[in-house]
């Protein structure tokens, strides 16, 4: 006796569920992995020339510093270092992220002399600084001052510095950090508005994962055209010396 034919409809509707079921779990996954381990990021000024370059686009580690329930127990976090390159929350705005260098870290004795940084009574080595002026700007080459207020500093900033500078250097306070642009010269950093509070530090950059040339012809106006004009463009905008590069 001929057995009886397999419904159709029924393979079909256990097909769909199967490749819904698949595709919620690919859409799951991927949030977690934003929400929790890593974070896009896009270079949107000079200040981290030459290390980062306007319109490296960046993965952000968020677990690596910990400081919540689900990056203490997926893994150990590590200490904050002076060195270490930071995406964080600006004091200022929080809505606004930014990238910086960690140079005073808590209970650090910072100051520095015609460009050059000393922490704690010692020079800084900083191969990765980049200059682009002689020392003439006395708030920005010789810090901290707290004889004059310029053009761009946080007020309520320059009343909280001025409380913190013993025998010429700046004590940075516990819980809190001092960075600065690579670019020392076109940076606007913890000089000009505070410290960072260990609050606002999301994360440490991992990889260059696209790298884009600046383009010196403007791009048709819009968002939406300005994603197709990179994916028409893609091979000749692309700096691939840069693209999927580490981040040290």
């Amino acid at each position: 006796m001929a057995s009886p034919a397999r419904p159709i409809v029924s393979t079909l509707g256990s097909d769909v569920i199967g490749s819904l079921q698949s595709l919620l779990g690919t859409i799951v996954i991927a949030v977690f992995v934003i929400t929790f381990i890593v974070q896009a990021f896009q270079i949107p000024s000079q200040s981290m020339e030459n290390t980062l370059l306007v319109g490296d686009y960046l993965l952000v580690n968020k677990l690596c510093y910990g400081g919540s329930a689900m990056g203490n127990f997926l893994m150990p976090y590590q200490k904050i270092h002076r060195g270490d390159i930071v995406v964080f929350h600006y004091p200022v705005d929080p809505t606004q992220h930014f990238v910086k260098r960690v140079i005073g870290v808590p209970g650090d004795r910072l100051r520095m002399i015609n460009k050059k940084v000393w922490i704690n009574g010692k020079p800084l080595e900083e191969p990765y600084v980049r200059f682009l002026e002689p020392p003439n700007n006395m708030f920005r080459d010789n810090f901290p001052r707290v004889d004059l207020p310029v053009l761009g500093m946080e007020g309520k900033w320059w009343l909280e510095m001025r409380k913190l500078v013993e025998d010429g250097q700046l004590i940075v306070p516990a819980g809190n950090y001092f960075v600065m642009g690579d670019n020392r010269d076109d940076s606007q950093d913890s000089r000009y508005w505070g410290f960072v509070p260990r609050e606002n530090i999301i994360g440490r950059p991992l990889l260059i994962y696209w790298s884009v040339k600046p383009v010196y012809t403007d791009p048709p106006a819009g968002r939406l055209q300005h994603v197709a004009y990179s994916m028409t463009h893609f091979f000749e905008i692309t700096r691939w010396n840069r693209t999927l590069r580490l981040i040290h």
